[in-house]
């Protein structure tokens, strides 16, 4: 490393600062160093050299020679001046582009866009720094179209028509001839295929209508228009449901004299009240007792998909684009037909089922004394919802947190309430395990709405997960670790086999220091450095110290935007938030493609077959990952549009709130009694003029010094309920 003499630093000149420095840098060019390691390095010791050194620091940050990691951490910037990644564009003209493998915005004004649009992969070169400016891009090669159908509402004139596009993708209304409209009429939300893209000889986007979906503001249209705006499948190919239509559902005999028999054992499914497709069930039995010394053999079941479902095969490749079931507020989008995912594959009760299976046999400590995977044949006796299962813990003595679970006395009440008691006290028991081993504690709060018979939302509320919930969840994280590491760690000197993991990256080490400093202003500490166990307690530590608080969302929400995304991968990087080393999903093949995958490569290999193609799993695993993504999208989406459908008999009214977001443009809030959250554009802060303080999460008035903070509670009022731009907008009650 570079060092600086102790003797002189007095004298250092700037030329001199500038050249250790550099090489400081570059000779660690994967390092961030912070400013005590820089003064460490460089031996820097009297307050005017530090002040040089801070100071060219700052300059060459400026000058893109080092990239600042943090207010008080830079190192060495490996990013060219042309670079490859995906344009984002706003309907207010300030664009921005994505470098590949950075999630920094940088800025490209409408005249340097090349007509770019949002989602698209583009290649830029950065422009020269115009002083004291932010840094500029301009997109110098549009490398693939994001996608060629977009979603809108179509405007027809006596000559020609055009489409008014959802959101902000098209930066032009898309011109379409008459004799391409398909017969859609004013006010029908489309679909339309663009012809023509826009170009230095014309900026006019052409396409032509493929598909009408109904009238604007209609349920069903607008339902199909988030599917299709994200290029989701809205209807199944007939094909497909006519293949699933010929698959035989009755088990032979043969087929059970090949598999583990486990109709005899007691065994359930519990799953939300309104679910159809049940792929997985606990099966729970006494494998040995001597007195008090108990072993309970439970079984993990899941749905044989891959028996029914060929690898090749027609609804093979349609379950492999889907890569998964997509969850609107008022519907499934399936990723497989209706007959195989509701009935010959879901585990519904008193019916016989092929499943493939992780056998435990555990102790009373949940300590996993021995297991094996195998194909089974089951028979549920029961059918539970979550709701249901609670209700039998409460009622057995068992409440949520981590007290005692067994009741005193003998007596059991509800159906099958012994074996979900054992159940319940060995989950957790698991989940204390994990927590020990590291695992990062969030219990997220869902919004769900009561929708009535026209899809209209009547009530919104919030879902927390309790003990039921958290039952299934730890047996599930127990088989799919279990199966990963039989296959991650492989035999003594043998190479792994191939295999998709879930894998998740540790936190941002950026987002985690400006997460410290945000905390700091509620009286809260974390822990941004050292081992990946010690980040994750003091992150526990956190949210049980936030726990009930009026600040928990949103420290939550700040905690959660450090998190990296899980994705899935052939090569393993372990699991951060749940601490695991080895992680894969087995337990939700109906609605999951990984998990399919899994579940044929288990086979393979139980079969001395050899290690499958890296390269064809690492491309359907980014797939999946990428389709996992689009469908969380268009969820959120179908969640936003409820509940400005919600809200829009509300306007005028005042609720309680809480901010929930700050942005340079204004202030999201989120009411108290329902959780819908709208926005406070700035423009209606007219008390004083606000400044965005990024670090800090708040809006600060010029003349005033008013703040608006992430948490502070405020009055608003309901202003206007956009359903078409899914829009919610509040002004401060007065």
């Amino acid at each position: 490393m570079a060092k600086g003499k102790n003797k002189g630093t007095k004298r250092l000149t700037k030329n001199k600062m500038v050249e250790i420095l550099s090489a400081l840098f570059q000779q660690n060019p994967n390092e961030t160093f912070t400013l005590k390691q820089v003064f460490k390095q460089l031996r820097l010791t009297t307050h005017p050299a530090k002040m040089l050194a801070i100071d060219i620091m700052e300059e060459m940050a400026w000058d893109d020679f080092l990239s600042k990691v943090s207010e008080h951490s830079y190192r060495l910037n490996l990013q060219g001046q042309v670079m490859e990644g995906v344009f984002i564009r706003k309907a207010n003209g300030k664009n921005s582009f994505i470098p590949d493998g950075s999630d920094k915005p940088i800025f490209v004004a409408e005249r340097n866009s090349m007509f770019a649009l949002n989602g698209d992969r583009v290649k830029v070169t950065m422009m020269a720094r115009r002083e004291r400016h932010i840094k500029e891009a301009m997109v110098t090669e549009i490398i693939k179209r994001a996608r060629d159908q977009v979603v809108g509402r179509l405007n027809v004139e006596r000559d020609f028509a055009f489409l008014i596009s959802d959101g902000n993708f098209f930066v032009h209304d898309v011109f379409i001839p008459k004799k391409k409209l398909k017969g859609g009429k004013t006010g029908d939300k489309a679909v339309v295929k663009i012809t023509q893209w826009p170009s230095a000889e014309s900026k006019n986007i052409v396409g032509e209508v493929v598909d009408i979906l109904g009238k604007t503001g209609e349920n069903n249209t607008e339902m199909h228009a988030i599917l299709a705006q994200y290029g989701l499948p809205y209807k199944y190919p007939k094909q497909v449901e006519e293949a699933a239509n010929r698959i035989e559902p009755g088990i032979t005999e043969q087929e059970i004299a090949r598999r583990e028999d486990f109709r005899e054992v007691t065994t359930f499914t519990i799953d939300p009240h309104d679910a159809k497709d049940f792929d997985d069930a606990l099966s729970i039995r006494v494998a040995e007792e001597n007195g008090r010394h108990i072993l309970y053999e439970v079984g993990v079941h899941i749905a044989d998909v891959s028996h029914y479902v060929k690898e090749g095969s027609i609804i093979d490749r349609e379950a492999q684009k889907r890569a998964t079931s997509v969850y609107l507020v008022d519907r499934t989008i399936p990723m497989l037909p209706e007959r195989l995912c509701n009935f010959i594959c879901s585990l519904r009760p008193d019916e016989e089922k092929l499943c493939y299976s992780v056998i435990f046999i555990l102790d009373g400590e949940a300590n996993v004394k021995d297991w094996h995977l195998a194909h089974t044949v089951i028979r549920s006796n029961r059918r539970f919802a979550y709701e249901e299962v609670q209700q039998i813990l409460e009622q057995n003595g068992v409440v949520d947190g981590t007290g005692e679970p067994a009741p005193a006395k003998k007596e059991y009440k509800g159906d099958f309430a012994r074996e979900l008691v054992v159940l319940d006290a060995l989950a957790k028991k698991l989940r204390e395990k994990r927590f020990k081993n590291g695992a990062v504690k969030f219990d997220r709060e869902e919004l769900h709405f009561d929708i009535d018979e026209k899809g209209k939302p009547t009530r919104a509320y919030f879902k927390k997960s309790k003990d039921a919930n958290k039952l299934i969840e730890e047996f599930m994280l127990l088989a799919n670790r279990t199966v990963a590491e039989s296959i991650g760690k492989g035999q003594k000197g043998q190479k792994a086999k191939t295999l998709p993991y879930r894998i998740h990256d540790q936190p941002d080490p950026t987002k985690l220091e400006r997460l410290r400093q945000f905390i700091t202003h509620f009286g809260y500490k974390v822990k941004t450095t050292g081992s990946k166990r010690e980040i994750s307690r003091s992150l526990n530590k956190l949210m049980d110290e936030v726990n009930g608080k009026r600040e928990q969302n949103v420290i939550e929400s700040v905690a959660l935007r450090a998190m990296m995304k899980a994705k899935y991968s052939v090569y393993n990087i372990g699991h951060y938030g749940l601490a695991f080393d080895y992680y894969t999903h087995f337990t939700s093949p109906i609605r999951r493609y990984p998990d399919t995958m899994v579940h044929r490569l288990l086979t393979r290999y139980q079969n001395g077959g050899r290690s499958a193609s890296k390269e064809h799993y690492e491309e359907l695993c980014e797939h999946s990952s990428d389709m996992e993504q689009i469908a969380q999208n268009a969820e959120r989406d179908s969640i936003k549009y409820k509940m400005v459908e919600f809200m829009a008999d509300f306007i005028g009214e005042e609720f309680d709130a809480h901010i929930s977001g700050i942005t340079a443009y204004g202030i999201y809030a989120e009411i108290d009694e329902n959780h819908c959250e709208g926005m406070i554009q700035i423009h209606d802060l007219d008390d004083d003029y606000y400044e965005f303080d990024e670090n800090n999460y708040q809006l600060v008035g010029r003349r005033h010094h008013n703040k608006y903070m992430l948490g502070d509670p405020i009055r608003i009022q309901v202003a206007k309920a956009n359903i078409e731009k899914r829009q919610l907008d509040f002004v401060l009650a007065q």
